[in-house]
């Protein structure tokens, strides 16, 4: 009996979430852009953080992917390679978010994006969140909410962010 190994593209997985009641990758993608980069250009650079690009894809992240993808380092920051990085970066979010039991939406995929999917994952289970996790939401959210008291800095991030996904 021949065995086969199926390889998950953006193209079957966006067919897969449709399949199951849930968003289009291809929707998640939009919803995510209009967020990070509002002008779509892949050129955007985050002064602040580093982040790169069209999906404002971390250096560090980029290098974990070229190597995965087989793409040539210095040849992230093209269009093609930031978005096949993005589709396989979206393709393992959402492979953690079904592990764990979470809904895939534009919320969850986002917050997987945002904070990692094993920092989203503790922020949404209410694990024991370390002072640099507490940074990465404060920093995460509009200045009128970083002086939110650290106890319910947690829920402010979820209800802002889950509002903000439905929005765009």
């Amino acid at each position: 009996m021949k065995k086969y190994v199926v390889l998950l593209t953006g193209g079957l997985l966006s067919i897969g979430l449709q399949g199951c009641g849930e968003p289009s990758l291809n929707e998640i993608k939009d919803k995510i852009v209009k967020v990070e980069t509002p002008n779509g250009k892949y050129t955007t650079v985050n002064k602040n953080s580093g982040a790169y690009g069209k999906y404002q894809i971390m250096p560090k992240t980029a290098k974990h992917y070229t190597r995965k993808l087989k793409i040539p380092r210095s040849e992230w920051k093209r269009p093609k390679n930031q978005d096949k990085i993005f589709t396989a970066l979206l393709e393992d979010n959402i492979k953690n978010l079904k592990k764990h039991k979470f809904k895939v939406d534009a919320f969850t995929v986002y917050g997987c994006h945002q904070q990692g999917a094993n920092g989203f994952i503790c922020i949404m289970k209410n694990q024991n969140l370390s002072n640099k996790s507490y940074k990465k939401l404060r920093r995460n959210l509009p200045r009128k909410y970083k002086n939110i008291d650290k106890n319910q800095l947690r829920k402010m991030w979820i209800n802002y962010w889950k509002n903000k996904m439905r929005e765009v």
